[in-house]
């Protein structure tokens, strides 16, 4: 059953604001008006609204659903200097069969790698339908001219990307200067363009851990949004703190009430952190609650993970077995 949409009274007011989107970013004092005229954020009301979804029960039969959606979620990454070709291939051949003991075990929803190794990984996922995402834009900091972002990304695309993961320029962002970020973000959508005129999507890594309060996050869910953002991001899983229930719940209302105001719909992925299957299911509470069964799908929904998934595999086995068994982990070559 879809979940009713409550749509707070800020929400209201943005979709009045937005009768242009040009209006809002002709220029960056119009987008800078804009974003500082969202309400703050009630930091303890955030908290609590999180941790009191976090702790909703579910029966073993929604256990066993909630275990199968978390793993056609995931975005099994790698995304290490250490990573080759063989590695590549071994997190590709666990993401179309994550249980080689038992194939009815889901696959995942992407595997993501950087740009160099995008062809062996298409390579390698051929015919599976699991998708290639590529981090790009000198990720994970971001700090690079923007010729060399979108390069990084044309480069992606033409390798077989079907998905960017690109990184904002935080220093830009907690500097006001919103329009650059607007428009780098702007010009890296077009660079997900090929030839045939079909796109890569787009997701925009905030690195929530980086940008100080509660505030930027909503300002960056929204900016990021009004320049095409097909899914936002919390985190690269290179920072100390990465994403968090309440950052996350955040940018799930931000979703509901852009959605709201455009009638546009924009994914979520939370990444970094999401070990266990409490910490996944918390999660898909949080979206069923906040934005219902339209987005707990995986064109709408993503977990940037690597070891969440050994998890979800002990636990949907014990689920079916009564036991547990020692996690399959990826062979490292």
């Amino acid at each position: 059953m879809t979940m009713p949409i409550t749509v707070p009274a800020y929400g209201k007011e943005a979709a009045g604001r937005l009768a242009s989107m040009a209006d809002v970013t002709a220029d960056d004092g119009a987008l800078r008006r804009f974003l500082h005229g969202l309400p703050g954020v009630d930091a303890v009301g955030l908290q609590a609204r999180a941790a009191t979804l976090g702790t909703r029960s579910i029966k073993t039969t929604a256990k066993a659903y909630a275990i199968d959606l978390a793993i056609s979620m995931i975005d099994l990454t790698t995304l290490e200097g250490a990573d080759t070709p063989g590695k590549v291939r071994a997190l590709c051949a666990k993401g179309v069969h994550p249980d080689p003991t038992d194939r009815t075990a889901p696959k995942v929803a992407a595997i993501c790698v950087y740009p160099d190794m995008v062809a062996t990984a298409k390579e390698a996922l051929a015919g599976s339908g699991i998708h290639v995402a590529s981090v790009a834009t000198a990720f994970p900091a971001g700090r690079a001219a923007l010729p060399v972002k979108l390069a990084d990304t044309r480069d992606a695309v033409a390798a077989g990307a079907d998905e960017i993961d690109m990184v904002i320029d935080r220093g830009a962002f907690l500097s006001g200067r919103y329009l650059s970020v607007f428009e780098e973000i702007k010009q890296v959508k077009e660079a997900c363009v090929r030839p045939d005129g079909s796109a890569a999507h787009l997701k925009v890594i905030f690195e929530t851990g980086e940008l100080e309060t509660y505030d930027n996050v909503r300002r960056v869910s929204w900016l990021a949004m009004l320049a095409g953002a097909d899914f936002i991001k919390t985190s690269t899983g290179k920072v100390a703190v990465n994403a968090t229930p309440p950052v996350t719940l955040l940018m799930l209302e931000a979703v509901r009430d852009f959605h709201t105001a455009t009638g546009i719909q924009v994914g979520v992925k939370p990444a970094g952190g999401i070990r266990t299957t409490k910490d996944a299911i918390k999660y898909l509470v949080m979206v069923n609650e906040t934005l219902g069964e339209p987005w707990l799908t995986a064109d709408w929904f993503r977990f940037g993970a690597s070891s969440l998934l050994n998890d979800l595999l002990m636990q949907r086995q014990k689920l079916g077995t009564g036991r547990y068994s020692g996690p399959d982990y990826v062979t490292v070559d």
